[in-house]
């Protein structure tokens, strides 16, 4: 041992005191340059948005370089811009990517302990994800689950390409340190039926009907959640919106990624604006109260770490 008891007893002022415990590598908790608890949560992660007809544009000039082969996934991460160095993450918790698969195309499958959900955009006819060996149609505005550790891929078997927006809970899953990831011994795992009815498919039908039966919770705004939760670290709610509705959130700990199924309109956060249309994303991270204003008959998916986030008692307004 370097540093006896005798050392310390011998310290004579603070900073004899410091050298010593620096030789311990400990820190002292009662002089740090920084605090390690605060009153009200740290804001770092702002709001910004993305544009699916660039995201679709962009990814239609990648098909013609970037094949199955070269990429796990043919993908465009969502990484928020307002923090300096950010790769990765759109919000602290959550990571948002556009995804394509070509007419005829098949991504290989795998899988990992993130929870991944999409929202599918544009297809034809027999266009599937398959999930644990059985193929889910994927049609425009469903939300489809391949929760933790199941095995995934995508076969579209039509004759025009296939975009969707995915959404995962790896920034968690990277804070915590848990990542496993595997491929499929085969390419593309086996499937031959067809589960239409999948608990892990949500389709865009049966979301209108619930919404339309649903109660409102603000003029002209109703909503859904899917599933209970859905997964559990994430929740999914779609909101329908009438033309010229108004839903006013205040200030939490929840961060959400928000994404039209249909419709058009304009979010803003504290004076900061975002005009959105289908399929675009809008990342409202914790911290900022929110105001959402629809232009014409609106559905807006909010996924969010809602379940997370409460099973922890984190969900909290301030």
């Amino acid at each position: 041992m370097s540093v006896t008891p005798q050392d310390f007893a011998a310290a004579s002022n603070m900073q004899e005191l410091y050298d010593l415990l620096a030789k311990c590598d400990v820190q002292n908790g009662w002089n740090k340059p920084e605090p390690s608890l605060w009153p009200l949560p740290t804001i770092d992660f702002k709001p910004a948005s993305w544009s699916y007809v660039q995201a679709r544009a962009a990814l239609d000039a990648a098909g013609r370089f970037v094949n199955t082969e070269l990429a796990e996934r043919r993908n465009l991460i969502l990484a928020n811009p307002t923090v300096p160095g950010n790769k990765y993450p759109t919000v602290k918790t959550l990571v948002a990517a556009y995804q394509m698969v070509k007419a005829g195309e098949q991504a290989r499958s795998h899988r990992h302990t993130a929870n991944a959900l999409r929202l599918v955009l544009e297809t034809g006819a027999n266009a599937f994800t398959i999930v644990d060996g059985r193929k889910i149609p994927m049609e425009p505005g469903d939300v489809l689950l391949t929760p933790n550790w199941s095995w995934h891929g995508h076969s579209n078997e039509a004759s025009s390409n296939a975009y969707w927006m995915d959404f995962l809970d790896v920034p968690m899953i990277h804070l915590n340190g848990p990542m496993f990831f595997e491929h499929h011994p085969e390419k593309v795992e086996p499937a031959q039926d067809i589960f239409a009815d999948s608990p892990n498919r949500f389709s865009f039908a049966q979301t209108r009907e619930r919404l339309a039966a649903a109660q409102e919770i603000a003029p002209g705004v109703r909503r859904i959640e899917l599933g209970s939760p859905a997964m559990r670290t994430i929740g999914l709610h779609v909101y329908r919106f009438e033309k010229d509705a108004l839903l006013e959130i205040g200030k939490s700990t929840l961060s959400a990624i928000w994404a039209p199924i249909q419709g058009k309109g304009v979010g803003v956060f504290e004076g900061a604006s975002f005009s959105f249309a289908r399929g675009d994303a809008i990342a409202a991270p914790m911290g900022f109260s929110q105001e959402w204003r629809a232009e014409e008959e609106t559905y807006l998916l909010r996924v969010s770490d809602e379940p997370f986030l409460a099973k922890n008692d984190w969900l909290r307004s301030f």
